[in-house]
């Protein structure tokens, strides 16, 4: 999005230090796109789909519009400032680090038993008379973990690239093999609301492909060895792709709920679970190996937002541990309180466009290996299989539904503070299109937290 910083009118200063877009750069946008559409995503455009036929495509569509933006800021954050996006969370007040600190200790424990759960679902209608789910959702997140234990991120990116490929070669054959109306499906696209599609419509714009992946977004770009502004426009691209490519999903989506589902009257299971309905109504109506096929995408959607998430937020924690702990080391000397005067100097200054210490850390893979990273690779995988075996405890949900509900406003509103001020050189600041993206964001979001609090089992 070219248009999206301020410093369109100037841009003949700034081309020449940017890069050429091309696509043998594309990396981290198939990571986030492979992470951020989980199985509750699918299953969520696939019951607003069943419910409204194509009504509500137009609200995919400006979805995945405003998750670009979103993904945009996140990245040109990193790139312009060359500071991780935690630190520029920690510039705002210590409040960013005791909400960030709270959520990422609760969020990955409840999640982590989700993702499990959601990766062994498939494989239980897969292998019937195989292990049970327990089973194969432990064995789901032991090997999540090994697998990011022992790669690195180019390894990472190269298996997230396939995990892709299966999502989208499954999910369009059988959008295709249910013989979408196209006429309905183009209809679609203008903004309409029927009866009782309001808090669906919100659901499509703010929800599918919007989790916390969409922060570690910055952190993969960093990882692929983009550090500073001159990767701008490959990042863009590279955003872009991410997010086509998840329209393409939710689109598929639509149309086989619309056209399975819809005509039909047919109900789904709610959760992640509705994907295995499905699964037995496109056996009834195609045969077992499509049934199979779409199983296999199932799974490949949901293993996929696991080792994401196993990845992208265990380099966001390990960014967090780092920090503080540097931060309390050099804290009471000379000489930190010098260079913490020379940086703030130099952020008021609109300057910092070089990528600091632990931004390297991070593009030379150092971080992978850290103990922080390790650690909540191992919080993320064997506490919650506690979860497995009991029901959540009540004051655990309740306080993971509402830190999860804030985040993404959290997320949309501190990128337009960071973005629009001298934390950020100017050139490279918040252009109007972009505020408007973000502020829209941010407002959607904030509705969805306050319905989705409301929601809540109190």
């Amino acid at each position: 999005m070219a248009e999206t910083t301020g410093s369109d009118a100037a841009t003949g200063d700034a081309a020449p230090r940017l890069r050429k877009p091309s696509w043998k750069y594309i990396g981290p946008g198939i990571v986030v796109a492979a992470t951020g559409v989980g199985a509750g995503d699918l299953v969520a455009t696939l019951i607003a789909g069943s419910k409204f036929g194509y009504t509500l495509m137009w609200a995919a569509i400006i979805g995945c519009l405003v998750k670009i933006s979103l993904a945009e800021a996140t990245g040109r954050w990193h790139l312009a400032t060359g500071r991780t996006l935690f630190e520029g969370w920690r510039s705002l007040g210590q409040w960013t680090t005791w909400y960030f600190a709270i959520y990422v200790v609760i969020w990955g424990f409840v999640y982590g038993a989700t993702a499990m759960s959601s990766s062994a679902l498939p494989l239980v209608a897969l292998f019937p008379d195989g292990p049970s789910l327990k089973v194969w959702a432990i064995l789901c997140g032991v090997l999540g973990l090994a697998f990011v234990w022992f790669n690195r991120y180019a390894v990472f990116e190269k298996v997230m690239t396939i995990v892709i490929g299966m999502k989208f070669l499954i999910v369009v054959y059988v959008a295709i093999r249910v013989a979408p109306d196209l006429g309905n499906a183009f209809a679609g696209l203008v903004p309409a609301l029927p009866d009782g599609s309001l808090l669906y419509t919100l659901g499509l714009i703010g929800g599918v492909g919007g989790t916390i992946t969409m922060a570690a977004y910055g952190y993969w770009v960093n990882s692929k060895g983009w550090t500073d502004i001159s990767w701008l426009r490959v990042m863009r691209l590279d955003n872009r792709v991410a997010y086509i490519t998840t329209g393409v999903f939710v689109v598929a989506m639509m149309i086989i709920g619309a056209e399975l589902l819809h005509s039909t009257n047919i109900a789904l299971t709610s959760g992640d679970r509705g994907l295995i309905d499905l699964g037995n109504v496109l056996e009834d109506k195609f045969g077992a190996v499509t049934a199979n096929l779409f199983l296999i995408g199932f799974f490949a959607t949901s293993f996929g937002a696991l080792m994401g998430v196993w990845h992208g937020v265990s380099l966001m924690f390990a960014d967090f541990v780092e920090r503080l702990k540097r931060e309390r080391d050099a804290s009471g000397t000379e000489k930190a309180a010098e260079k913490a005067a020379e940086r703030a100097t130099e952020t008021a200054t609109g300057g910092g466009q070089g990528a600091d210490e632990m931004v390297k850390e991070v593009a030379a893979g150092k971080r992978e290996k850290s103990v922080p990273f390790r650690a909540y690779l191992l919080w993320l995988t064997f506490p919650p299989m506690g979860l497995l075996f009991l029901d959540q405890p009540f004051g655990l949900v309740v306080a993971y539904g509402v830190l999860g509900a804030f985040f993404m406003p959290f997320l949309a509103l501190t990128l337009l503070w960071l973005l629009n001020t001298s934390r950020t050189p100017k050139e490279w600041r918040n252009g109007l299109l972009s505020n408007v993206m973000l502020a829209a964001a941010g407002l959607l979001f904030l509705v969805l937290c306050v319905q989705q609090v409301r929601d809540l089992p109190w």
